[in-house]
């Protein structure tokens, strides 16, 4: 379905699932070590949304078998947690999130930097596709084109040499957890279609540092470089809005009460 302009109702529904989705990875970031595995962190993630009295968008969805995605260095996104997937000191770690609240739908991703950075191009590489997802919510407004946003990521981007991911991109969110129409990760202004305010999209830079070609692994959902390179995930959604955009997910904002 093509993402509609959201009623009052269905906004504050989406601020309240935005608002829990936030503060369970901001829980997660916190807590995050060497050591732990993927799974723990799931499980982790589970409780503390449970307690929020929201539900997991990602759980089922297409037969995914977890409430978030985690993915690690060269995987880029779609990680199934597991026991044995062990976090260790220096790994870029992906934390992909989806929330429903009262029948409706966020979705958010952050990068982190798990103990100390085994190079300085690693802490670069976060921070910058963190600053490209910023360009591409800077670039939304009413009557904003696709093409728009695309061309403002990978603009941010395009001079440190990095591979922007092509095969996966942001997309209308709401009533469904992916719904049309895709939000490119690059391309050029005033092309694709037209988006309206009063409609909610995820916008996510998936960023690597070598090529931006990527595969699927063997478990059929982690999706990981070529060519082995380090890779960092950012995603937030956001309501169109006439002058600009309100970033539903925004982790600066007071986290809910337990």
């Amino acid at each position: 379905m093509t993402t509609r302009v959201k009623n009052a109702t269905e906004i504050a529904a989406m601020r309240g699932s935005g608002q829990m989705l936030a503060t369970v990875l901001q829980y997660l970031k916190r807590i995050i070590e060497p050591d732990m595995s993927t799974k723990q962190l799931a499980d982790l993630a589970a409780a503390e949304l449970q307690k929020l009295g929201g539900l997991p968008a990602f759980l089922g969805y297409q037969g995914f078998p977890d409430v978030i995605c985690i993915s690690v260095n060269e995987e880029v996104v779609h990680g199934i947690p597991r026991r044995d997937k062990i976090i260790h000191d220096g790994d870029i770690v992906s934390l992909d999130f989806g929330v429903v609240y009262e029948g409706m739908i966020t979705d958010a991703a952050i990068s982190l930097i798990v103990g100390r950075p085994k190079q300085k191009g690693h802490i670069e590489l976060v921070k910058r596709t963190e600053e490209a997802l910023q360009a591409g919510i800077g670039a939304v407004r009413d009557q904003v084109r696709t093409g728009d946003i695309g061309a403002a990521v990978e603009n941010s981007l395009k001079k440190y040499r990095y591979g922007i991911v092509r095969d996966l991109v942001g997309h209308g969110v709401g009533h469904q957890l992916h719904e049309d129409p895709n939000i490119p990760n690059y391309g050029r202004a005033h092309t694709g279609p037209w988006l309206t305010s009063g409609m909610t999209i995820a916008i996510e830079p998936m960023v690597t540092l070598g090529t931006e070609r990527v595969r699927i692994a063997d478990d059929g959902w982690t999706v990981v470089t070529t060519d082995g390179s380090y890779s960092a995930h950012f995603e937030h959604t956001v309501l169109i809005t006439e002058t600009g955009a309100e970033v539903l997910t925004d982790g600066s904002l007071p986290s809910m009460k337990q």
